[in-house]
């Protein structure tokens, strides 16, 4: 048998009022000076909230800052800004904000707590910081998360498109383990069958209640969770990433106006769901049902841009093999943008 270690978070609260709860589970592990980093522009409200419950339990605040740019260099100022004895690292917030914090527990070799303010992507339970270095977007090894608190009422008031980029990233885990199989049987890419199977069943629980309320929230948040912490296990991004997250990286490097990660991916993983020729339907009703379509079509991508990324996407990584690897699909991608019912009003010409 093969041995293996495998951390996951050992606090998980998903629940309404977790965030006023902050301090009691601070104490509850002995974290006695904490720092606390938060996205800038967080609403004071959700900062008081959170303050307030460390400071009830007397957990010393040693460094707070509003982050303002995800990078590596900022958080390894940080990080070497770190009082003494600091004990734990708390991020709040949005993707910046957790990432950055995520990475200072990593350097300083400290627990961090992740209170996501909304759930536009599985990357507050993750062990990858996605930052820039030397200005380019890279997601570097870092730790998993050693608490979660994910406060289902701060998640259910973040705006909808929110929700529905989380929704975007969370289908993408179907496509992601198809190419890992790919990867197997054209490469010999080792598929961790326990990390692939909790990827996929996470996509099938949110989608028992698909709705934006407390209970859906609760199911995308413990499913965007989960996703995280099979990468954890596998060690490999594969559980969650695939083509479908490679046509995303490219728009992020070359569109003139990027989206949100998870609804590029979301739009992304129907079309290489339909290459790969397998969980097209299911991928293209829960976002139908989640009005994930509409908030596109609302708001159409650039069809050249796309063109371009899906171009670009196979060399995004090396050794990275997926559907886009196993043939030429842009003639394929082309037609299915313009002529595809649920894809051909996610785009237009540019004017």
């Amino acid at each position: 048998m093969i041995a293996r270690q495998v951390t996951i978070p050992a606090l998980v609260r998903i629940k309404p009022g977790a965030l006023d709860r902050l301090g009691v589970y601070a104490q509850r592990y002995s974290f006695e000076r904490v720092a606390f980093l938060y996205s800038e522009g967080l609403p004071e409200p959700l900062l008081s909230r959170a303050t307030r419950s460390l400071a009830e339990r007397r957990v010393q605040v040693v460094d707070d800052a509003a982050v303002t740019d995800a990078s590596f260099e900022g958080a390894y100022e940080r990080f070497k800004a770190l009082p003494p004895r600091t004990q734990a690292v708390i991020g709040v917030g949005g993707g910046k904000a957790l990432d950055v914090a995520k990475y200072v527990a990593f350097l300083a070799r400290i627990p961090f707590l992740s209170v996501p303010g909304s759930l536009s992507n599985d990357g507050f339970c993750s062990p990858q910081s996605s930052l820039t270095l030397d200005g380019h977007r890279r997601s570097l090894p870092s730790a998993m998360p050693f608490g979660v608190v994910l406060d289902t009422e701060v998640c259910l008031d973040a705006p909808k498109v929110l929700w529905l980029s989380g929704v975007g990233d969370l289908v993408a885990k179907f496509t992601a383990v198809a190419d890992w199989k790919l990867a197997f049987h054209a490469r010999g890419t080792p598929v961790d069958d326990f990390s692939a199977l909790l990827s996929d069943a996470t996509v099938l629980q949110f989608q028992a209640h698909p709705e934006r309320d407390l209970e859906g929230v609760k199911l995308l948040g413990t499913a965007l969770m989960l996703n995280g912490i099979a990468m954890g296990i596998s060690g490999s991004s594969r559980p969650a990433s695939g083509s479908e997250h490679l046509i995303s990286h490219a728009l992020d490097a070359s569109s003139t106006r990027p989206r949100l990660h998870g609804i590029q991916v979301g739009v992304a993983s129907y079309l290489i769901s339909l290459l790969q020729k397998e969980n097209s339907e299911l991928i293209g009703a829960l976002l139908e049902r989640t009005g994930f379509w509409r908030a596109v079509r609302d708001d159409p991508f650039s069809r050249r841009e796309w063109l371009e990324a899906a171009r670009r996407a196979p060399s995004i990584k090396q050794d990275f093999y997926t559907v886009l690897s196993s043939r030429d699909c842009l003639p394929e991608i082309e037609r299915l943008i313009a002529e595809e019912s649920r894809l051909k009003d996610c785009f237009t010409d540019d004017r």
